[in-house]
């Protein structure tokens, strides 16, 4: 259950619905971890529709999605553009019942040219 919430979520925050992810999945308690951005719900909520609205053809695939308890964790490519290598990244969301409390993410480049021949998806 807590997967396909956390699914939902960064699905419909990518394709520029942030306030409805964050009015159908996010506790009033929430607080995250970027840290470009206060801490506060409404700061990262305004933040994912700024980006949307900047980037309206994002892709954002997910690769592997785990749940262990009350965390899940989220592993995605997100590409601003179809040129755009993107980025590799880590959600870790926290749950309180079936709402997200906590989140933290971690991104890091897609490389043109990569050493490791497994990639990173």
């Amino acid at each position: 259950m807590k997967k396909e919430i956390a699914r939902e979520f960064l699905k419909l925050a990518a394709k520029g619905h942030a306030h409805e992810a964050f009015r159908l999945y996010v506790s009033k308690n929430f607080k995250h971890h970027n840290v470009h951005f206060k801490g506060d719900a409404n700061t990262l909520m305004l933040a994912m529709e700024e980006s949307a609205k900047t980037n309206p053809n994002k892709i954002f695939k997910i690769h592997h999605i785990l749940e262990d308890g009350n965390l899940v964790v989220v592993h995605s490519h997100l590409q601003q553009t179809k040129a755009d290598l993107g980025f590799a990244v880590v959600h870790i969301l926290k749950f309180e019942s079936d709402k997200i409390v906590e989140l933290w993410d971690l991104g890091q480049p897609v490389p043109a040219k990569m050493i490791n021949e497994n990639g990173m998806f």
